[in-house]
């Protein structure tokens, strides 16, 4: 399920039935407008002051009710925290081994990837992810 906006994401909740707190509404916007791949507790230091009753344990939550629903990934990189991804498109992921930022990107060739592998494997290909590891610009120049 590939959502394009805030809208058609909340319209995803809707249909399950989920309903839309200020809380929830807040997390979600937040991911949609951050392109940084937050993790929980940077989502929740960044409405902590909209919000003084919310604790982490609530973003948590509410982060798994979005996955439920297929409108968030979770991002699982080595020991690192999870970070999440509002589901926008498809689209792959270059990440900073220094800083641990993610970068989106996408290239439509690899989409053919699962037809080749279904082909050559005979595997009913479900999904795939791709991962570019290196150093950010900004890492880059800190070395120098």
């Amino acid at each position: 399920m590939a959502n394009h906006s805030l809208a058609e994401a909340i319209d995803a909740l809707k249909r399950t039935h989920i309903r839309m707190t200020p809380q929830r509404h807040a997390i979600l916007s937040f991911l949609y407008e951050s392109r940084t791949h937050p993790t929980a507790d940077e989502i929740y230091r960044a409405l902590e002051a909209r919000f003084p009753n919310m604790s982490v344990a609530t973003v948590y939550n509410n982060l798994r009710v979005f996955k439920e629903a297929g409108i968030v990934k979770e991002l699982t990189y080595g020991d690192a925290s999870s970070r999440f991804d509002a589901v926008t498109s498809d689209h792959y992921h270059a990440i900073c081994e220094e800083c641990g930022k993610i970068v989106d990107f996408e290239s439509p060739c690899l989409s053919e990837a699962e037809k080749v592998a279904a082909k050559i494997t005979g595997f009913k290909v479900h999904a795939h992810r791709m991962e570019i590891y290196g150093a950010c610009p900004e890492c880059l120049a800190n070395e120098k």
